[in-house]
């Protein structure tokens, strides 16, 4: 999708992608009680716990951010006139179907509404709504991490203390620290900022890829290792008392920045079939992100009574991406007819 300045960015648009399919397995994995069985094969834990896939969404908003500024000033009023025109329309669209599914299931009542109230400030709106509460969090403190991003990354870099700081504060206080760490700014902060790093530190990764590789791997282990003791459902319960949690943001934000920034900058534009296809379900990952949610849950319990037993954890993977596929069509519409209208009224928020 092209920003406010018309320029398009393939590889960024490939990141989204494997953002939304790894969000997308890791609800279709919950058939059979999936996300609570023990690790499969190494190293598919990266899917199976791809709730991962919300901190890859983070960490490339701060990175496309600090992209389009570029060390130029935000106009703020503007900049959130922007971010309004361009996650409200299906937001409230979500919102509302989820209000008429909740009417039909015999649960629309004063609790609905509340989530719905409540979520401006609390992670209570409905399919993943909750997120795009964080990210509007994050965009009305952008303007201060640009500012210390401009005078310093060191400075922005010391803006890590904060959210480890409280994640810190607050697991000694409540004994878990996971509610905070996954659902809100608190846990999320990090991401935004590495991502924000990773993109004035860029260079630093051209001709790295060997380096990159090898960390990547050494965080799939540790992945893995993640999902052997438990994972987010049972290390040992939800939500976990255990102190990972913590670190475990900063440690996404960084593995994330670092992959997102050597991507683009040794990635070339392509025409080929593939890597248009793919920059595809980026543009359109916002509408997957918030559609599935009507359809991820359903689709593998019809395969398994009507198509094929895949009570086989392995042939999740198998049936997971024709599913993600057959989403598309759906999300290809919400984009044109829900979200491309209201682009034509962004305004330039930068000097």
């Amino acid at each position: 999708m092209k920003s406010t300045t018309g320029d398009y960015f393939q590889a960024l648009d490939h990141v989204r992608a494997l953002a939304a399919f790894t969000v997308f397995f890791w609800h279709f994995n919950t058939f059979n009680d999936g996300h609570l069985a023990a690790p499969l094969l190494f190293p598919l834990s990266f899917l199976t716990e791809g709730h991962t896939g919300v901190a890859i969404f983070m960490t490339l908003s701060g990175y496309l951010f600090a992209k389009l500024l570029n060390r130029r000033q935000i106009v703020f009023i503007p900049f959130l006139w922007n971010r309004f025109i361009r996650l409200a329309p299906l937001l409230f669209f979500v919102i509302c179907l989820s209000g008429v599914v909740a009417y039909i299931n015999g649960t629309f009542d004063l609790g609905f509404i509340k989530s719905i109230v409540k979520g401006v400030v609390f992670p209570s709106l409905p399919n993943g709504g909750w997120s795009i509460t964080v990210e509007a969090h994050f965009y009305l403190i952008l303007p201060i991490l640009l500012y210390l991003s401009n005078h310093s990354k060191l400075l922005l870099l010391l803006a890590l203390v904060l959210p480890i700081g409280l994640r810190l504060i607050l697991f000694m206080t409540n004994g878990e620290v996971q509610t905070f760490a996954y659902w809100t700014i608190v846990g999320r902060l990090d991401q935004f900022v590495l991502g924000i790093f990773a993109f004035y530190t860029r260079d630093l990764y051209r001709d790295k890829g060997r380096y990159v590789f090898i960390m990547f791997i050494c965080f799939l282990l540790l992945w893995y290792w993640f999902d052997n003791l438990g994972g987010f459902f049972t290390l040992p319960q939800y939500p976990s008392p255990s102190p990972l949690w913590i670190l475990l943001p900063t440690v996404e934000g960084f593995v994330y920045s670092i992959l997102i920034a050597w991507y683009e900058i040794t990635y070339t534009h392509s025409e080929s079939r593939l890597a248009k296809f793919i920059a595809l379900i980026g543009t359109y990952s916002y509408s997957i992100y918030l559609l599935h949610f009507f359809f991820v849950f359903k689709m593998p319990v019809f395969i398994n009574k009507y198509l094929f037993d895949i009570s086989n954890p392995y042939l999740m993977f198998i049936f997971a991406v024709p599913c993600f596929l057959s989403i598309l069509p759906i999300s290809y519409f919400s984009y044109k007819f829900i979200e491309e209208p209201f682009l034509k009224y962004r305004k330039k928020y930068y000097i």
